[in-house]
């Protein structure tokens, strides 16, 4: 069981905001997100993207702007060594069920079985937790071979070294995964065999990598596989081949040790929709004074929310994050001056952000 004063759902670039703000105000926070990365939208949908509209970067990357919040927090966000995950992100957990404490905060369930009781929740879930779409084949859900995300170390080892893997997809994640794979630097990770599995000889991605890739197809480095799966052949909890069909109408067996499915992320209100909030076209309504729900104690931030005029754009889930971290701080500590500090003069937000003065 976790206890903390916040607890944030939502990893993306307004929950790490969001957690910075709250350890500004001298509020603990766990956050927790469905994907096994921080970054949310950003890293899940255009990660090597340019970005022009945040406020005093001319550009940047979503994986260069989720490094960067990631460091911002990091005082409010300590790990157990340099390269660990900071000990209050929980990655890969799907917030399941929230319930009302009689005696005041929240309890949460993830459907990993992770509990934690806080004070105040902020739900930055952006359009919905994100989760990769699949292949609607019987016999793929209790597969061990079957995967979605590369990886999360570059050094880490690769499930199907020295094996064939076959990717999925006709898009940047696919393309970018089968070129990271063919390119591993350690060559001991790298699969014996790599197959691209694409409905047509036409894929959906950026100019300069759909070359990359073809360069390796024509070395023989990349197989591939033109058609749909239309059946899967599981034994146990292994699936062991597909079947294809082309675009001669013909279906074949495909064996594979391991299939990497990178066709794009999908974003799902999932149970959220179950927690009693006031809810217009599936975004939570807040008032935007706070930013805090019809339920008080949940906030909810950036793309999740809506409100008179409200416009999605990274830079208003930001100033959302702002404001609903100091309403969260005057109601959970009343007692306390509410002073607004600056961080260029602030002993305190000096002290609580590890700076030397």
């Amino acid at each position: 069981m976790i206890h903390t004063d916040a607890l944030v759902i939502g990893a993306g670039p307004v929950g790490l905001f969001q957690v910075f703000q709250l350890g500004l105000l001298g509020l603990k926070a766990d956050i927790i997100d469905v994907l096994p990365h921080a970054g949310g939208q950003c890293m899940a949908l255009y990660p090597d993207k340019p970005i022009y509209d945040i406020p005093g970067v001319p550009v940047c990357t979503g994986r260069e702007l989720t490094q960067q919040l990631l460091a911002q927090a990091s005082p409010f966000m300590p790990a157990d060594a340099p390269d660990a995950l900071p000990r209050n992100l929980h990655l890969g957990h799907m917030v399941s069920e929230l319930r009302v404490l009689p005696e005041g905060g929240f309890e949460l369930l993830t459907d990993k079985g992770l509990q934690a009781r806080a004070h105040a929740v902020f739900i930055a879930a952006g359009a919905g937790a994100f989760v990769p779409r699949g292949l609607n084949l019987p016999g793929l859900d209790a597969v061990r071979n079957l995967h979605y995300f590369l990886p999360e170390q570059a050094d880490a080892a690769t499930p199907w070294a020295g094996q064939h893997l076959i990717i999925h997809g006709g898009a940047d994640e696919a393309l970018s995964a089968a070129l990271e794979m063919a390119l591993h630097p350690d060559p001991a990770q790298r699969p014996a065999r790599l197959s691209l599995l694409h409905r047509r000889d036409q894929f959906q991605a950026e100019d300069e990598l759909d070359k990359r890739v073809r360069a390796l197809m024509a070395t023989g480095q990349i197989e591939l596989i033109v058609g749909m799966p239309v059946a899967a052949q599981v034994e146990g909890e292994q699936l062991t081949a597909l079947q294809i069909l082309g675009a001669d109408g013909q279906t074949r067996t495909q064996q594979l040790d391991h299939l990497l499915i990178r066709l794009g992320m999908s974003p799902k209100l999932g149970p959220l929709t179950t927690w009693g909030m006031a809810l217009e076209r599936k975004q939570v309504a807040v008032s935007t004074a706070s930013f805090e729900s019809s339920i008080p104690g949940i906030y909810a931030v950036g793309d999740i929310n809506t409100y008179p005029g409200k416009k999605r754009l990274l830079l208003c889930g930001f100033h959302e994050a702002t404001l609903a971290a100091h309403h969260a701080a005057a109601t959970l500590h009343p007692e306390a001056p509410q002073h607004l500090l600056y961080t260029t003069t602030s002993p305190l937000l000096h002290q609580r952000l590890g700076i030397a003065k």
